[in-house]
């Protein structure tokens, strides 16, 4: 895109700008002809200068090792991609200082979300959340909420690598969220009947059921399988080892994060789907 076409250069700080997306991101943004780093957060590179660490030239923006010391650089977006550990702080510091926010990281709950909304709302600042900012992950959650009002049942398996600490992974929760609000799933056999370990049904979210695997062999990867009598249908996502995948969403993301007030999950919601 050209710069002409946009009024202002949005300023953005970044958590997790060393991370496996952040790198990426990092470099996208430095790149975009509309937008501009103005702070990066990465706790084991604190006190280093971005550029440096990956390898930017031209690019002067000194590391933090926390939200508070990122943004005494006034932003207008703040992106979150860091750590489960910390991205409920992060935003709600990102919220308090007048920012945009467009959250990434996983493992954040539908209670953390409650609490980010209610300060988004009263700050008057728009909350972007997305599981996944990968195109064939927004659809397959918009395929399937509109499966959900036709199919009463369904349930979801994800896939991701070993080493990943968080379960389920923020897209399954972010799709659970989602479905939930459509209907809340039938299952023939309540959980609670179950002969066995319930925990062989999965855990409840919003009312489905959601079944984690962590493997070696697996990058990221999202089933949902609805069930009718004799028939069935299957929606899958499946990323492979690039984060690639996510910038271009997380770019839409970030233009588009300013036009809301309070929170709204999903990338879909702000895409002409």
């Amino acid at each position: 895109m050209q710069k002409e076409e946009y009024n202002v250069t949005i300023k953005v700080c970044l958590a997790g700008a060393t991370g496996w997306v952040g790198a990426d991101l990092a470099r996208a943004i430095n790149a975009a002809e509309d937008m501009q780093l103005s702070g990066a957060i990465a706790r084991r590179s604190a006190g280093r200068r971005l550029g440096t660490v990956l390898g930017i030239p031209g690019l002067d923006v000194e590391i933090r090792a926390s939200a508070q010391e990122a943004l005494e650089e006034p932003c207008d977006v703040f992106v979150e991609f860091s750590m489960p550990d910390a991205a409920k702080a992060h935003v709600l510091h990102a919220i308090a200082a007048g920012a945009h926010v467009v959250i990434g990281t996983s493992g954040l709950t539908d209670q953390d979300y409650e609490e980010i909304d209610h300060a988004a709302e009263k700050a008057g600042c728009g909350v972007l959340a997305a599981g996944n900012f990968a195109l064939t992950a927004v659809l397959l959650q918009k395929f399937a909420t509109m499966a959900a009002r036709h199919i009463p049942h369904w349930e979801i398996i994800e896939y991701s690598g070993a080493a990943k600490i968080d379960a389920p992974s923020g897209t399954a929760r972010e799709l659970a969220y989602r479905l939930g609000r459509v209907q809340q799933p039938k299952l023939e056999v309540p959980v609670e009947q179950t002969v066995g370990p319930r925990e062989c049904r999965g855990v409840s979210l919003s009312g489905c059921q959601v079944h984690s695997v962590r493997l070696h062999g697996y990058e990221s990867s999202m089933e949902v399988i609805f069930g009718l009598p004799e028939m069935r249908l299957s929606l899958r996502h499946d990323a492979g080892t690039s984060a690639q995948p996510y910038i271009d969403g997380t770019l839409l993301a970030i233009r588009k994060v300013s036009t809301l007030n309070g929170l709204q999950r999903g990338l879909d919601t702000v895409m002409e789907l």
